[in-house]
């Protein structure tokens, strides 16, 4: 009899002898009422057992009967799991301290919870027992009990504490040798576990569930041999989940018995935990590929470890980038070996990989930073290596392969060493090459300087000395220039250099510039001789040349130039054709002269020269006194060209002829229109002077003198005055004392705001101011000219005026005065200049309708040069990826592609990777941005975007790995282009959500 029913029986007995002792009938019903509450209890009716002794103890005669009915009541509500169950048995210890059921209330609670396998609570109330009040017999069920609660609540301590008592129990000792050898197997004390697991390994009901722990401990243990033997005896026999693990055990110790092709198999059959594998999963599988030399399928495995930070991930990327240089794929191995070399894990492989990282740099360029920087940084991080020659000598040769000659040059600016100041000669030349194309000259001409200093080389010191020259010109510094082209001449090997072919054509137009027209024609004819083949600039030598000799007064060598350069006919034919015309006047054949005019103007209906035309053709008909035929073309001149420079001129012209003529009121008419509508220019001077002439004539001196006082820039008390002070300051305009031509020239127009000379005083100021580079102050006065009638001065001013405004990028200001310069410009060049100008401030202004219209309006020039094509291209290709036009973009980025430089090739190149992507060609869409990383990386800007491209093509290909740790570097090296980095931050996020899917490392990282 347990020690719990002899308590009952006392109970009982006690109970019966105070009913005995009482002897009435009420007592009589309560004790059979308790026995009927008892019976339904041992029945497990516990609800209608709970319910009678509710009732009983309720009208409980004494305290003893009360505790026993408290005790059964919250027993009951243990087993029916009534929410207050707990809280009755503490009120039952609580209310009945004396109760000899306190101990045996918590650990029957404690019992029940443990047999309904509620270990949490059946610790709860073991937790409360008096160890030494349990009964001998009942120990070891409550020692084991309580172990395994323990063990189960995750107090490890504690459970090897109390399963410990029962080990050699009959009963418990096989199960608690089990757990305590489990938890010793949890807690990685692996011979211990095994001690305890071979204990009980010959019960049948631990052998099962021992078959994994013992193959996983003596894998644990380095015993792989023993541990893929009991896996592989367990194998057929097991679940998918133990058969998935079971297969981990067999192929990671083949694994490390370096028996990579029996691992493989069981490698690949592993599930991974919750059906995702982790980097070390992929790191051994891809090992074992990559030993096998299947490196496609090694490959395919390393690329799915993304984000790894631990010597498994610099293992894994060093073996993915050897894989992929087996493969031929060196783009690809310079990501892997650039990440292997910056772990230090392995500070071996980890110098392996700079120095595979940094000769690939060298072979195909590098996205990241500039080829002479990796070189450079190896050397400095292992400066003892025995690669050093090698790499130095690679160094020397990347700093011109790279193109990246801005970083170059940097580099390169305090190494003395001979071959590095070779290099630097190279490098300074390359760059001067570069900012020339983009137009800084001053900053062109220094570079080449100093690689003339350097003078290592004299292939490169012959060509800076040309392209020196070549700034100089372009600098307006001609005596300069000529020396430098005749330096060239004399330099040795000039002969062998391409530039030798320009320099007999670019002397001759520095002579030209210089005003030297005998040594000029003789340089062209020199060019011409030599240059047969090159119709665009033979055409244009024949036209200087013809120029030349015009203003040499040679005017029959001039026509017979003209000739020529009809004949090609690839340029500037209205030109020739006018100079032409107008040499046959000079030669006394005013016949010719008059038949060319008339020609002129019916071949050449768009030409800017036909208002020159008419003009010149109504004073030819003066000379040879048809002055109807003369009237009647400056009149056709006045009515077709509105804005015509010549509309002042031709009115003066008219008005002298009705003089000569004694027509004096006609000739009134004329010059008075002149000397109103075109006030301070020369052809309202000489009108006013006429008009007083002809007063004087008439007798009407007093109409003169009231018309005169009308004209704000006319004061005849003031005029030598006016005169005096204009001379003063033109002559130290002619003397280039430009600070004294300012000072002369503002004082006069501060004392003659209106003068005579007011318009030339406020071009010339003009003039001096943008020599010294002061915009500003050039402003006004341009301004000033700008706003009175079309003269000499206005067609230059509104190119220099609309100049200061682009810079300023004030397109509201610019853009009405190069729409005025287009429609009224007289030289072709202008034209250009306002169409090409005109496409980028509306391009500015977001207003990519007209943008392209421009852009298309100078593409119809065959004249222009491919800078002006290029810039012309690459609006419309902008504009076009700004309204969503991807066809129309993508033709014009190719067309830009053949033909530009610098900036503007590295974007079109950006965007010829883009396009191919968007068509689904990944791999060729990687080779483009290859050659952007190769040949423009020094524009920061596109290799960012183009790698992000590239990143989208990897993620495409299947290749995680590429694809996030290309991101993962543009966020790192390119902060200072935020939407680029937003844009790889939101593809880095895709990519590595997608990748947590399968890969439990990434999903651990992202959360």
């Amino acid at each position: 009899m347990t020690f719990r029913k002899i308590s009952f029986v006392l109970s009982f007995l006690l109970l019966a002898s105070y009913l005995q002792a009482q002897q009435t009938a009420a007592y009589t019903s309560d004790l059979v009422d308790y026995q009927k509450a008892l019976t339904l209890y041992n029945n497990k009716q516990y609800q209608a057992a709970q319910s009678m002794f509710e009732a009983i103890k309720n009208d409980a005669p004494n305290e003893t009967v009360e505790s026993e009915c408290a005790y059964y009541i919250a027993n009951c509500a243990v087993r029916l799991n009534q929410k207050n169950a707990d809280d009755l048995i503490q009120e039952f210890v609580d209310n009945y301290p004396t109760s000899t059921k306190r101990n045996t209330a918590f650990l029957d609670v404690a019992d029940y919870y443990f047999t309904n396998e509620k270990y949490a609570y059946a610790r709860k109330w073991y937790d409360k027992v008096d160890e030494n009040s349990v009964s001998r017999s009942e120990r070891d069920k409550f020692n084991f009990n309580y172990g395994y609660a323990l063990y189960s609540t995750g107090d490890e301590t504690g459970a090897n504490k109390y399963l410990n008592r029962v080990i050699t129990s009959k009963k418990y000792g096989s199960q608690a040798k089990y757990y305590i050898g489990f938890m010793a197997y949890e807690g990685d004390d692996y011979d211990k576990a095994n001690e305890y697991f071979d204990q009980v390994s010959d019960q049948e009901k631990y052998k099962e569930k021992l078959s994994y722990y013992q193959a996983d401990l003596n894998f644990k243990l380095g015993k792989f041999e023993k541990a893929i033997t009991l896996a592989k005896e367990q194998l057929d026999n097991s679940s998918p989940k133990e058969k998935s693990e079971l297969s981990k055990i067999i192929g990671e110790s083949h694994f490390n018995l370096e028996q990579y092709t029996q691992a493989i198999p069981y490698l690949k059959d592993y599930k991974g935990r919750r059906g995702k594998w982790n980097n070390v999963d992929y790191y051994q599988l891809g090992y074992a590929y990559y030993k096998q030399d299947d490196f496609e399928s090694a490959i395919s495995e390393f690329n799915k470890i993304i984000g790894g930070n631990n010597s498994v991930a610099q293992n894994a990327y060093y073996h993915l980038g050897e894989s992929y240089i087996n493969l031929d794929k060196k783009q690809e191995a310079l990501n892997a070996f650039r990440n292997a070399s910056q772990m230090d894990y392995d500070l071996k492989i980890q110098e392996d990989a700079w120095l595979n990282y940094a000769k690939i740099s060298y072979e195909i360029g590098n996205p990241y930073q500039s080829v002479p920087q990796v070189l450079t940084s190896y050397l400095d991080k292992y400066p003892d290596t025995s690669y050093k020659e090698e790499i130095e000598t690679l160094l020397i040769d990347s700093y011109i392969t790279s193109r990246n000659y801005k970083e170059a040059i940097k580099l390169l600016e305090n190494k003395r060493s001979f071959e590095n100041r070779v290099a630097y000669q190279k490098v300074a030349f390359y760059r001067g090459i570069e900012v020339y194309n983009e137009g800084d000259y001053n900053e062109a001409k220094a570079l080449f300087n100093k690689s003339i200093d350097e003078a290592k080389d004299p292939v490169f010191t012959t060509r800076a000395t040309f392209w020196k020259a070549e700034t100089d010109y372009h600098l307006n510094n001609f005596d300069e220039a000529l020396i430098g082209f005749k330096q060239f001449m004399l330099q040795s090997g000039a002969e062998n250099v391409n530039e030798i072919n320009n320099i007999d054509y670019n002397i001759a137009y520095t002579y030209f510039k210089l005003k030297d027209y005998n040594q000029a024609t003789a340089s062209f004819q020199k060019f011409i001789a030599n240059h047969k083949d090159d119709k665009l600039r033979l055409n244009d030598a024949y036209l200087r040349l013809g120029d030349g000799h015009f203003v040499s007064t040679n005017y029959n060598k001039a026509i017979a130039a003209y000739d020529k350069a009809i004949g090609i006919n690839e340029i500037e034919g209205d030109y020739a054709s006018f100079q032409k015309t107008m040499s046959y006047g000079y030669v006394g054949q005013g016949s010719k002269k008059i038949q060319g005019l008339q020609s002129f103007i019916d071949d050449f209906p768009r030409s800017s020269l036909r208002d020159d035309a008419m003009y010149e053709l109504a004073n030819s008909y003066v000379k040879s006194n048809e002055t109807d035929k003369a009237m009647t073309m400056y009149e056709r001149l006045i009515s077709e060209y509105r804005t015509s420079v010549f509309i002042s001129k031709a009115l003066l012209r008219q008005g002298l002829s009705y003089y000569n003529a004694n027509d004096n009121e006609r000739a009134l008419r004329k010059l008075k229109k002149v000397a109103n509508n075109y006030p301070s220019t020369g052809e309202a001077n000489q009108a006013v002077s006429t008009a007083r002439l002809i007063y004087i004539d008439l007798g009407r001196v007093d109409e003169y003198a009231a018309w005169v006082k009308t004209l704000d820039y006319v004061d005849v008390t003031d005029a030598e005055l006016d005169n005096t002070a204009y001379l003063a300051a033109e002559k130290q305009y002619l003397d280039n004392n430009t600070d004294g031509a300012i000072r002369q020239f503002n004082k006069y127009l501060n004392e003659f705001p209106n003068g005579i000379h007011a318009l030339k005083s406020h071009f010339y100021v003009a003039e001096l101011y943008s020599k010294k580079e002061l915009p500003e102050n050039a402003r006004p006065h341009y301004e000033y000219v700008v706003s009175k009638q079309k003269g000499e001065f206005t067609e230059q001013s509104i190119v220099k005026l609309s100049e200061i405004y682009l810079n300023a990028s004030n397109w509201d200001k610019a853009i009405p005065l190069l729409k005025r310069l287009e429609s009224d410009a007289d030289y072709p060049q202008n034209v250009t200049y306002a169409q090409s100008n005109l496409m980028n401030a509306y391009y500015q202004r977001e207003n990519y309708t007209e943008a392209v219209d421009y852009a298309e309006k100078v593409l119809q020039n065959s004249k222009i040069d491919n800078k002006v094509k290029s810039d012309a291209q690459i609006i419309i290709a902008r504009s076009a990826i700004k309204t969503g036009d991807e066809n129309k973009a993508k033709d014009a980025y190719a067309k830009v592609e053949k033909i530009a430089t610098g900036v503007v090739a590295a974007e079109a190149l950006y965007y010829n990777a883009y396009f191919k992507h968007k068509e689904g060609k990944f791999q060729s869409s990687n080779t483009t941005v290859q050659k952007l990383a190769r040949d423009y990386s020094s524009y920061k800007y596109y290799s960012a975007k183009g790698l992000v491209v590239m990143a989208k093509n990897y993620d495409a290909l299947g290749d995680a790995f590429q694809a996030t740790y290309i991101l993962e570097s543009v966020i790192t090296n390119f902060a200072e282009f935020d939407d680029v980095v937003d844009d790889a931050k939101e593809e880095l996020n895709r990519i590595k959500a997608e990748e947590a899917k399968t890969n439990a490392s990434v999903e651990s990282e992202q959360n």
